[in-house]
């Protein structure tokens, strides 16, 4: 399949993005927690891992699997189980503060959803304020019986509930989000109460340099603002679902295939044309451009 470099150049970032979306929206196209929380059938057990999984997304993928696999070895075969059982006091891992709070949401809401739609106005623009109720309340549960006294702001488990309105691009809260609300080959659509249209991208370092080489976004600072602009532009293009093009942007940056402030610039990139890895226009390379998904499997 050829695309002309004009069409690219004019109007061509969403059939380019459609078409690196279907080149990754496969179960297996790449390694990514994801794949764990699908290896769990029930709702239940995907909602509690899902989170598990998100809390603990950052740094090498290697070694984010590692993490997410020593904690489920310890909750066992049923994770949302474990949880509803869960006694801080008497269990105690490592990880006692993070299970507590998800203990104490599923007493309060009958699950992580329920808790989180306590916060949720379906009038709002985006999940921003949900977010922030969210992790607002999160921290207002109890935490004594984990901790043995009140946490500080720096304890540990204050890491996963950060909060849009204190600048936080909430990386890790959205990906779950992405992973609860959205239902493709790959995300698991186990909330159904939540529109995909109100998703904000999870942010990552591989998102911002894939979403300044697209000119998604005009921020240069991470955060918050960065990630509703980068939302804005992709919603733009789908109104409806604007997150579903986030995982193969995230894993086109994971293969270093994006040269954004790079000397390879476009040369290795399956978006080539419609890209602009110096942050300048484009110039054109010839009259036919080979499409996303021929790229990617050449690359693989």
């Amino acid at each position: 399949m050829q695309i002309s470099h004009c069409r690219l150049q004019i109007g061509g970032l969403k059939p380019a993005l459609d078409e690196l979306y279907d080149a990754f929206n496969v179960a297996d196209s790449a390694t990514d927690p994801i794949q764990i929380v699908r290896r769990y059938e029930r709702d239940d057990d995907r909602e509690i891992v899902g989170f598990i999984a998100a809390a603990l997304a950052f740094g090498r993928v290697a070694s984010v699997l590692q993490s997410i696999e020593r904690v489920l070895a310890v909750m066992g075969p049923e994770p949302a189980a474990y949880v509803r059982r869960f006694d801080a006091r008497r269990d105690a891992p490592a990880f006692a503060g993070i299970v507590w709070l998800l203990r104490q949401m599923v007493d309060r809401s009958a699950s992580v959803e329920g808790f989180f739609l306590d916060g949720h106005d379906e009038a709002s623009p985006d999940i921003a304020e949900a977010l922030d109720s969210f992790s607002t309340r999160a921290m207002a549960l109890d935490l004594t019986a984990a901790y043995g006294r009140l946490p500080s702001p720096s304890t540990g488990v204050c890491y996963f509930f950060p909060r849009p309105s204190a600048g936080s691009g909430c990386k890790r809260l959205n990906l779950f989000l992405r992973w609860m609300v959205r239902r493709d080959a790959l995300d698991l659509g186990v909330w159904r109460r939540v529109s995909p249209a109100k998703l904000v991208v999870p942010l990552d370092t591989h998102v911002i340099r894939v979403g300044r080489c697209l000119r998604l976004t005009t921020s240069t600072s991470p955060g918050w603002r960065m990630a509703a602009d980068i939302t804005a532009s992709l919603r733009r293009l789908d109104p409806h679902d604007p997150v579903r093009y986030d995982y193969s942007l995230c894993h086109l940056g994971m293969m270093n295939a994006c040269g954004f402030g790079r000397a390879q610039a476009d040369s290795q990139c399956p978006l080539r044309g419609v890209c602009r890895p110096r942050g300048t226009k484009s110039k054109s390379r010839g009259s036919t451009l080979k499409s996303p998904r021929s790229r990617l499997k050449r690359r693989r």
